[in-house]
């Protein structure tokens, strides 16, 4: 089926309730989600080459050409036939035009038709291959985890300064519309001040064979806890302390966790699973309301609201639906590299070296060390 490329994302939006609107301009924070979540068609067209031929690559190469104004025009695999495999089953990623399959990562860098590379191999190779795209002068969205660990992520963001050159974390939970009300409810004061923010991802991979692997940082948290981390960071920002507990696998990954953070005046947990799967929820309380998504906290569907406390708590409920998710993230890093932005306010290295700080941390005390650090 040909890909309808006047698909508008943002169009198909339901309206936030009025009484939702109504405390965030009250708390002094106007909110318009249509400035607040521009829509992917209008960002400036990018040229995409795709480092890694996987499960999360075809999401890109599906959700990208899709839904925004961008396309692929390479992919790269050290398999010339898997990658060669991977263009053919994306015919219409390139918007009329083939995806060039290419042989080795170093020749897709250097491909002078790919404005932009994304990576999407495993955790042990992001740091070695967003250092190879940026010597090739090619700006980076770089999967998360971004890194094995922080030490790597600063040795990739100290060439990108050197360079002039953007780079991003690939979370692309922080630009989907429902965690964009969510943080704008949050940072507004609408909610109060907020005390306490839980999230889990709990998930039933322990047949997926990288995640078993201590050679390719395999474990739930780099996979799947890092969305939760990253969650709290995005509200309560880098905690003061940072306690965890968990069980490893004979391997030597983490299975699961439980990753507790103080903060001044609030706590927070994150958990995350391999083992089994869970509703993927996460919850914000505040002094003066609360936010429950009941399901899937990363992509949310729906938002549920309370504010207020009491017998005079009002509850609403937004329904956040909407189709791809990887559109928004890859309109983001349109604009910035059109702008002469080396990174993006919603997702700045700072914050991606905080959650890898608390996420290093974690597995000191859960006794999880990848070979080589």
């Amino acid at each position: 089926m040909a890909l309808n490329n006047s698909f508008r994302t943002t169009d198909r939006l339901p309206v936030v309730p009025a009484p939702v609107l109504d405390a965030l301009a009250e708390a002094g924070s106007p909110f318009t989600l249509a400035d607040a979540v521009p829509e992917p068609q209008d960002a400036p067209a990018l040229r995409w080459g795709i480092l890694g031929a996987g499960g999360i690559a075809s999401v890109f190469a599906t959700d990208v050409p899709a839904r925004s104004s961008g396309r692929i025009v390479a992919v790269a695999s050290r398999d010339h036939a898997r990658a060669q495999a991977f263009a053919d089953a994306h015919p219409d990623a390139g918007k009329g035009q083939p995806v060039r399959a290419h042989g080795s990562y170093e020749a897709l860098v250097n491909d002078p038709d790919v404005d932009a590379v994304y990576i999407a191999t495993p955790h042990n190779f992001h740091c070695e291959q967003a250092l190879l795209a940026l010597e090739a002068g090619k700006p980076v969205l770089v999967e998360k985890s971004f890194a094995r660990n922080a030490a790597e992520a600063r040795r990739v963001f100290d060439a990108a300064r050197a360079a002039n050159l953007f780079v991003m974390e690939a979370m692309w939970t922080r630009f989907l519309p429902g965690q964009v009300l969510l943080r704008a409810l949050a940072s507004s004061g609408a909610l109060g001040e907020l005390r306490y923010v839980r999230a889990e991802h709990f998930q039933s991979l322990l047949h997926v064979e990288r995640l078993n692997r201590l050679d390719l940082a395999g474990g739930a948290l780099l996979d799947l806890g890092v969305y939760s981390v990253s969650f709290v960071h995005s509200l309560l920002g880098a905690p003061t302390s940072v306690t965890a507990v968990g069980r490893l696998s004979e391997a030597g990954v983490d299975v699961d966790e439980v990753i507790a953070m103080a903060y001044p005046g609030a706590c927070a947990t994150a958990a995350s699973g391999m083992a089994a799967a869970s509703n993927t929820a996460a919850e914000v309380v505040g002094t003066r309301g609360r936010v429950i998504l009941p399901t899937q906290f990363y992509r949310p569907s729906a938002l549920q609201i309370v504010l207020g406390g009491g017998h005079d708590a009002q509850r609403y409920e937004w329904d956040a639906t909407f189709d791809g998710g990887f559109q928004f993230q890859a309109a983001e890093v349109a604009r910035c590299i059109a702008a002469g932005r080396t990174e993006s306010e919603t997702m700045p290295w700072g914050e991606t070296l905080a959650v890898l700080e608390t996420m290093d941390e974690a597995r000191r005390r859960l006794g999880v060390a990848y070979p080589g650090e």
